[in-house]
């Protein structure tokens, strides 16, 4: 079913003696990407939700920036700050004050905002760049497999088959802990998001994959497939003209929803310890060390958790708000 399209004016104002006597309204259509934004907009919920992930972006990309400017230093120790015999923050609430807005850490005094803005962009840079690598192998295989089925499908589903079936967390355990005294000439920070993007994007992207896969089904029997058939056109402009583009509503819906898992995995990842390395400062890295200081301090167990919180809550809820926007037949 065809969705309505939505025009502005009144049919009154709109008749041809009013239109042409100039004291009528002209009524302007819209196009899908303006509906899209409209119906987006009406979402107050997913508004909210794409302001949060837009300010984290914000916070990530110019993290070295914002630290250099308010002399913010993730692994400057401040001892005056704690506590020598209980090794918990002085003051209350983890040791807040107009210096340090979310406390410092106990033990070593080391300032938590500045640990969570360091966390960010290691965070959201594994996550979209894991991302990326999934969405661009499953859409290129999905598409391929539902356009020229046959033995294409079979081979790629089955392969889409095992990868689902791959003990994913295990060898994410393995290959980390085997590479961490670098490989392929990469070492320290950048050898350990190298690994992290590679492994959870490359074996996640049978989940897109199968989504466009059957997305690709249901429009390859459509008109203007049969009418770009007709005048000559071959497999890969079809697929890349005229299906890819009628993919971006799906593929941009799920992706959205595709990189709060990936923070989650990343972050559950450096909480095992094989994640990112101390001292560079993550989110699952701060929970590991509060589980041993949460008694004496649990602010510091509070905050990572809090931040993982809302950066899931937030991807979540703009994906949602997405997908109801470019989904015409939705309500």
């Amino acid at each position: 079913m065809t969705a309505p399209i939505e025009v502005t004016g009144s049919a009154a104002g709109a008749q041809p003696e009013s239109v042409l006597s100039g004291m009528g309204e002209r009524i302007e259509g819209r196009s899908l990407g303006q509906i899209a934004w409209i119906r987006f907009k009406r979402d107050k919920v997913a508004v909210a939700g794409g302001i949060v992930v837009l300010c984290l972006m914000v916070l990530a990309v110019f993290a070295k920036v914002i630290e250099s400017v308010f002399k913010l230093d993730p692994n400057a120790f401040h001892q005056n700050l704690i506590d020598p015999v209980q090794l918990r923050p002085k003051g209350t609430w983890g040791g807040i004050s107009w210096g340090h807005p979310l406390g410092v850490e106990p033990q070593f005094g080391r300032d938590l905002l500045a640990r969570i803005i360091e966390g960010a962009w290691v965070s959201l840079a594994v996550a979209f760049g894991a991302t990326l690598l999934s969405v661009t192998l499953g859409t290129v295989l999905g598409v391929a497999a539902g356009y020229y089925g046959g033995w294409v499908d079979t081979v790629i589903s089955r392969l889409m088959d095992i990868f689902l079936a791959f003990p994913l967390l295990l060898f994410a355990i393995a290959l980390s802990a085997s590479l961490q005294g670098g490989a392929f000439g990469l070492h320290g920070l950048t050898l350990h998001i190298s690994v992290l993007i590679f492994v959870i994007g490359f074996f996640s992207w049978p989940y897109m994959g199968r989504i466009i896969r059957g997305q690709t089904l249901s429009l390859r029997e459509r008109e203007f497939v049969d009418a770009a058939r007709t005048l000559g056109a071959r497999g890969p402009h079809i697929l890349f003209k005229q299906l890819l583009p009628n993919l971006v509503a799906p593929i941009i819906v799920y992706s959205t929803l595709l990189i709060p898992t990936n923070i989650l995995f990343e972050a559950g990842l450096s909480f095992l310890g094989v994640g990112i390395q101390p001292p560079q400062a993550s989110w699952g890295g701060m929970l590991n060390q509060a589980i041993s200081l949460y008694q004496a301090d649990p602010w510091f167990m509070l905050v990572p958790g809090l931040a993982i919180f809302i950066t899931v809550l937030a991807f979540n809820l703009l994906g949602d708000g997405l997908r109801d926007a470019l989904d015409p037949r939705s309500k």
